[in-house]
């Protein structure tokens, strides 16, 4: 479930579309007020059938735009608008999207001559949108033309949502063409696929959608210290272990207010608790207490699970889990995809939209693919900057940058932790040939983050990210994690985990994959494997540092409970302000080499605690 109230509406399932010819499209939605600021940040599934092209399209429309808003207006290059109600969009023939059936039994026609008896040309005006998708929900769907260097402005919405509720098979197809919010409107999304429905965006740039933030505010340290040892272990962090709890409650607010202003002692804290634990391999009483507290905080975290989201035979002695994640209001300000919703986005942009939930760009809870496209500049208040994704997600040959994500997951996020009060599933995520680069968040995941979900990143470049706390590029927990002819370099993290942050029972594999040239404030430059079990084959971990004045474990940190194991592997050129520069395991770690790998040239020593490896 969400971390939002369900609206059948902006967040929920729609109610079946009408078979009336006209519907009336409602403005406004009472009580929508606010204005949502930006946070500052500091420095620091598979599929087969792959694409065949290597081309990732980020370039900007080139063609001159025209701005039109709903009430009609001046038309250049596109389709002559009359103004008149006795056109096509009156008593046209809408015929479905399926060409598998149509009305009256008439097989419907293939290929490309059948996609033209179903096309409609919309002029540059935003009323003539509204109308053509309201008439495309009515009548089966169809494929709407927009006009070229056209730019939609929507000036209007009903109950969040700029655009009617995708409900049918619709296909959105245009060139240097813009559906964007008008920037003084009030807040809403732009599109919303809702169940049944099946969106296809063709050549659009998605831009400005804008959803409510939360009055609710959250600190990401406090939200992610059922999954952080060293959060729990601070002075600050250790007693709001009951704001989940009250959070959802508005007398949560000065619980909030008071861990953030708590927060710079536990920043001055920190040092001397790892001065006291480090040298000492992580046995002093700070550290062993650490570890049960956080395990107590995951249980804690476990026993309060979600509710089911529908009713269904559970056999005897079976946990209780959720069916299918529900959407908050808030959630997704460029496209939402409702559960049992469908949207692929080709060659297309989501563009400086703002979520006051999860998901900037995209919020999916359906099934979703995007393909050559760019997701940028978009911010999320909780988590998934560019894409959030409780569903079914594909990524090829496209780009997430320079994304913001509050809590965490700057890039995308595969679920979420707890916030206001369950968390969110992760679903699953396969992104191929992409990159995904330059994003940021305040708690977990710069570039990637994943909470009880399975992410695969496949011939992917996660780059030039940064997370204030843990996971500067990659960060899961209590996930399943594969990187396949991947590279994580030049990411950033205050904490652990400049690279890759594994934590919370998470499995990953790494195979054939470079981690390099990564940074962390703390421990674990490329990886730090923490409560996990890590493989790397075929890979190499190398040029990272730890640099902080604590710090240790360039290459890799392991620790205690958890094991890394090394196949034909180089750890080499790492380095860290304290030995060991390349492999640091806890005591109560494993880590195995075999005789393929190698640690070597890192500084100022190769291995702590790790057999067969020449100090």
């Amino acid at each position: 479930m969400s971390n939002d109230v369900t609206s059948t509406d902006g967040g929920a399932s729609t109610a079946p579309p009408t078979r009336r010819r006209r519907a009336l499209w409602v403005a406004g939605v009472a009580g929508l007020t606010g204005v949502v600021g930006l946070a500052a940040l500091g420095g620091v599934a598979a599929r087969d059938d792959k694409p065949k092209s290597d081309q990732v399209s980020d370039a900007q429309p080139s063609t001159d735009r025209q701005t039109v808003s709903d009430d009609g207006g001046a038309n250049k290059g596109g389709a002559k608008d009359d103004g008149g109600q006795n056109d096509e969009w009156s008593g046209a023939d809408w015929s479905g999207f399926d060409d598998q059936s149509a009305k009256d039994g008439k097989e419907r026609k293939d290929g490309k001559d059948g996609e033209k008896d179903r096309t409609k040309q919309v002029p540059c005006d935003s009323d003539k949108l509204i109308q053509a998708i309201t008439f495309a929900n009515n009548e089966d769907g169809g494929v709407l033309e927009l006009a070229r260097g056209c730019t939609y402005t929507l000036t209007r919405n009903q109950n969040g949502n700029g655009l009617p509720v995708i409900t049918e098979h619709i296909t959105l197809k245009g060139e240097h063409t813009t559906i964007g919010r008008e920037a003084t409107g009030d807040y809403f999304r732009i599109l919303n696929v809702g169940a049944g429905g099946h969106l296809t965006l063709k050549g659009l740039s998605i831009r400005g959608g804008q959803t409510l933030q939360s009055p609710m505010t959250a600190d990401p340290a406090t939200v992610w210290a059922p999954y952080s040892a060293r959060t729990v272990a601070t002075p600050a962090t250790a007693a709001p272990a009951a704001k989940p709890a009250s959070a959802a409650a508005p007398g949560a607010k000065p619980a909030a207010a008071a861990a953030a202003a708590a927060k710079p002692a536990a920043t001055a804290a920190k040092p001397t608790a790892k001065a006291a634990a480090k040298p000492t391999a992580k046995a002093a009483p700070a550290k062993a207490t650490a570890k049960p507290a956080a395990k107590a905080a995951a249980a804690t975290k476990a026993a309060t699970a979600k509710p089911v989201a529908a009713a269904a035979p559970v056999g005897a002695g079976t946990a209780a889990v959720p069916l299918v994640e529900q959407p908050g209001f808030t959630d997704g300000a460029g496209v939402l995809v409702q559960p049992g919703g469908r949207a692929e986005i080709l060659d297309s942009e989501l563009l400086y939209n703002q979520s006051g939930g999860n998901g900037g760009g995209l919020a999916n809870f359906g099934s979703t693919r995007l393909s050559k496209t760019t997701v940028a500049h978009n911010t999320a208040f909780f988590t998934g900057g560019g894409i959030f994704n409780a569903g079914v997600l594909q990524v090829d040959e496209s780009k997430i940058k320079d994304n913001t994500g509050i809590i965490g997951g700057g890039g995308i996020s595969n679920g979420a932790p707890a916030i206001r009060s369950e968390g969110v599933v992760g679903g699953s995520v396969w992104v191929y040939k992409s990159e995904v680069t330059d994003n940021e968040t305040l708690g977990f995941g710069g570039g990637v983050l994943d909470v009880e979900g399975t992410t695969t990143l496949h011939q992917t470049t996660v780059g030039d990210n940064t997370a204030v706390l843990e996971g500067g590029g990659v960060a899961v927990a209590d996930s399943q994690l594969t990187l396949k002819d991947a590279t994580v370099v030049r990411n950033s993290a205050a904490r652990d985990g400049g690279g890759v942050f594994v934590t919370s029972d998470s499995v990953a594999t790494i195979e054939n994959s470079r981690i390099k040239d990564n940074t962390t404030g703390s421990g674990g430059g490329g990886l730090f494997n923490d409560d996990g079990f890590t493989t790397l084959r075929d890979s190499e971990v190398v040029g990272n540092r730890a640099v902080g004045p604590f710090a240790r474990g360039g290459g890799i940190v392991n620790d205690e409970g958890s094991e890394v194991r090394l196949l034909n592997t180089k750890v080499a050129y790492n380095f860290s302000t304290l030995e060991p520069g390349g492999i640091f395991n806890s005591i109560g770690g494993t880590v195995t080499l075999d005789d393929e790998s190698a640690v070597t040239a890192n500084r100022p020593t190769n291995c702590f605690n790790v057999s067969d490896c020449f100090a």
